[in-house]
């Protein structure tokens, strides 16, 4: 069951028009989120950072789009496939009317909701091998537009086949500095001894919501040094940990790049503490 603009209807009749903006000029953009058991996981950062990202592409927002509005939406879709007693990862698109070619006939918005079931309630630590590399065919452009997720993912679609046609488990993108900013699914955090460090949002990282969730984390606790500094590509293999986050996963080490092995002690530990947090709300 798919939820379009309010209305709850099957997917073989959830359709949108040929011309629809997102499809013919990526004018829209997504929030995945992931509900445990009908509760919504860090809603208050998915919900602002979906205003956000809207104000960015200069939409229309709606004066119903309240957070309990939008609550009650996802919950309709959850209950609608049969979810609420599961866990499921939502993903939340709003895309702009159609009409007019570069230059929008309108700003007015319309949106819809599609559901997935997961396996597992909270994150698990996944200490399976897991090995990556540059992409460095295409670059990330550093600046704000960077930072939203929209439909213009054609480096991660290009990067995810590159990984997929090499033996890869994933890539590490750059932007045009030749500074590593992501993965091709996530955030990218690098340990050096006590020092946790992820680029900055002004590399062209995407503004993650577990990634805000561990620079909360990790700004709190004595145990680790947190930096959001630029990284180059030379770090890497003198890191003693590497790892990705994202809503879905939570964290997953990364076990090798080219020649170095990694270990994964702070990546397990930070997963415990974000599981915590999680389950706090």
């Amino acid at each position: 069951m798919i939820n379009l603009n309010g209305k709850i209807v099957k997917e073989n009749e959830a359709t949108l028009p040929v011309l629809n903006r997102g499809f013919a000029y990526g004018d829209s953009v997504f929030e995945t989120i992931r509900v445990i058991n009908g509760k919504i996981m860090f809603w208050e950062d998915h919900y602002f950072r979906l205003m956000a990202s809207m104000r960015i592409m200069r939409m229309e927002i709606p004066a119903n789009f309240s957070p309990e509005f939008l609550e009650d939406e996802i919950k309709a879709i959850i209950e609608a496939n049969g979810y609420s007693a599961s866990p499921s990862r939502i993903r939340f698109a709003v895309y702009r009317q159609q009409g007019g070619y570069y230059t929008p006939a309108t700003r007015e918005i319309g949106y819809v909701l599609t559901a997935e079931k997961m396996e597992d309630a909270f994150y698990l630590f996944n200490a399976k091998p897991y090995e990556v590399e540059l992409f460095k065919d295409h670059y990330v452009t550093s600046g704000l537009l960077s930072t939203i997720k929209s439909n213009n993912r054609a480096v991660n679609v290009l990067g995810s086949i590159y990984a997929s046609e090499n033996s890869y488990d994933n890539c590490l993108l750059l932007n045009e500095k030749k500074s590593v900013v992501e993965a091709l699914n996530g955030n990218i955090f690098l340990v050096k001894g006590n020092t946790v460090k992820t680029p900055p949002l002004a590399d062209g990282a995407i503004n993650g919501v577990i990634r805000k969730q561990l620079i909360n984390i990790l700004n709190k606790t004595e145990d680790y040094t947190f930096e959001e500094a630029s990284i180059s590509p030379f770090e890497l293999q003198k890191a003693d940990e590497l790892f990705i986050t994202n809503v879905a996963m939570g964290i997953q080490p990364i076990s090798k790049y080219r020649k170095k092995e990694f270990k994964h002690k702070v990546a397990k530990d930070l997963l415990s503490k974000l599981n915590v947090k999680a389950r706090l709300g």
